[in-house]
């Protein structure tokens, strides 16, 4: 019973993904349409192009100073801004596919990518990188994340945006107030969320994510504490090795004992509102909730630092997706779309976006910008990556079903490991069933 989902799954999207099928079935005989079969057209440059926004709500406002950017210096050009939020972006998406009505460009950032492309949904983009001013000024590692996450040609079907990394944010007032050493270990964490914990004043040390979007910062916790370097062993999965079912655990223990109750259902979104206007002592999410925590706290009330390193001395955290910006290979208006694209990537555009964003910017020279060293935790992330304190553990965001696995197929029953309704050992043994039977179908097509 324990893959009953997948298969459920795989049984609802058969009918939908009978292009793909039937593109498998003629792999030689591609002839370069969208799904469908609608290749649609370079167009005239002009017009209206429609955006679809993968963070909608969230990156809405700054979205809509690069379009207005983008109008004033292209002014025949018209960008329809459609802010869609993270949650239920893939199956907009997927829906449209099959459907119609896919927009010209979409956010589509690693780990939604190899579905779509999969689904032939997405225009390659080296040609157009080649010839383009953004040639030779994306970081490389970016560029490389996202060719990797395409399902496994080796082409590119998204120009990063940004990229984000883990963090840990914690009050600075209420540790000096308890006499608490920075947790930058993983004892020091635990010892902190009970220290810190005092429910009957609806104080609590720590705010878990049980909602959407909870496998990945479950999947940091467990390998963070573990050590354990790699998510593959050969061809099979390391999420249920023994280090690692201790560790999740450990970190699923903390509900309800030193978090919120109402962590069960919080996205990022809550969490993050949660932690601004409470007295809760730490928080796991990323670069993204920066500013946000400025906002709300100013900068002497809180610091945001790398994840805390295991026993062994050696911080380990898994990889975060780079975000970026697809071409829909439907688009009846491809040029007009692609300055778009270039636009927003530039310098000025791609610094502008990730200072409001609190991420790490793709454009080399908008990387080089001040606003970089004076936020803390982009510093000290982008140190923590490059001084050789840090592995990364390597998310399989090139699986098509990686997406669906890592959410639909799993956060309601991590949510059942908080309740204590699944062991720990449950849900990663399903999880890993999944992931492997995955990586089976993806070694068999791939070679």
């Amino acid at each position: 019973m324990k893959i009953s989902i997948r298969r459920s799954r795989r049984a609802a999207i058969a009918v939908a993904l009978g292009s793909v099928l039937a593109l498998t079935a003629t792999a030689c005989g591609d002839d370069g349409s969208g799904a469908g079969g609608d290749k649609g057209a370079e167009g005239s440059g002009t017009g209206k192009i429609v955006f679809w926004d993968n963070n909608g709500g969230v990156r809405t406002d700054i979205w809509k100073e690069i379009i207005a950017d983008f109008e004033k210096a292209n002014p025949d050009i018209e960008v329809e801004y459609v802010g869609i939020p993270s949650t239920d972006y893939q199956s907009k998406v997927d829906t449209a596919i099959q459907g119609g009505g896919l927009p010209d460009v979409g956010g589509v950032g690693a780990a939604m990518l190899a579905g779509f492309a999969a689904q032939n949904a997405l225009e390659p983009l080296d040609d157009r990188l080649a010839k383009s001013s953004l040639n030779g000024k994306l970081n490389e590692d970016m560029v490389a994340s996202l060719k990797a996450a395409g399902g496994g040609d080796g082409k590119l079907y998204s120009v990063p945006t940004s990229a984000n990394n883990g963090v840990l944010y914690y009050r600075t007032d209420l540790f000096e107030k308890a006499g608490l050493d920075e947790p930058s270990t993983w004892d020091k964490f635990f010892e902190a969320a009970e220290k810190l914990t005092d429910a009957k004043k609806n104080e609590f040390g720590y705010t878990i994510r049980g909602g959407a979007g909870s496998i990945a910062q479950a999947l940091d916790a467990m390998y963070g504490q573990s050590g354990i370097t790699s998510f593959w062993n050969g061809d099979k999965t390391t999420v249920n090795d023994p280090k690692n079912v201790a560790a999740l655990e450990k970190y699923a223990a903390l509900y309800k004992k030193v978090t919120p109750a109402a962590d069960l259902n919080n996205d990022f979104t809550k969490m993050v509102a949660q932690w601004d206007s409470g007295t809760i002592g730490m928080l796991n999410h990323n670069l993204g909730s920066y500013q946000d925590h400025v906002k709300a706290l100013g900068t002497d009330k809180f610091r945001g630092i790398p994840q805390p390193v295991g026993s062994a001395g050696k911080r380990v955290q898994v990889s975060n997706p780079v975000d970026g910006m697809g071409l829909f290979k439907s688009s009846k208006n491809k040029e007009a779309a692609w300055k778009f694209i270039e636009f927003a990537t530039s310098h000025e555009e791609n610094s502008k976006f990730n200072e409001a964003a609190g991420q790490v910017p793709s454009n080399n020279d908008a990387a080089k910008d001040a606003w970089i060293s004076e936020a803390e935790p982009t510093k000290l992330a982008a140190a923590a990556l490059t001084d050789g304190s840090t592995t990364i553990v390597q998310l399989p965001y090139y699986l098509p079903d990686w997406n669906t696995i890592s959410k639909a197929d799993n956060e309601p029953n991590f949510q059942k490991v908080l309740n204590g309704d699944m062991s720990a050992k449950e849900f990663l043994d399903t999880m890993a069933e999944q992931l492997n039977e995955a990586q089976a179908e993806w070694t068999e097509r791939n070679g």
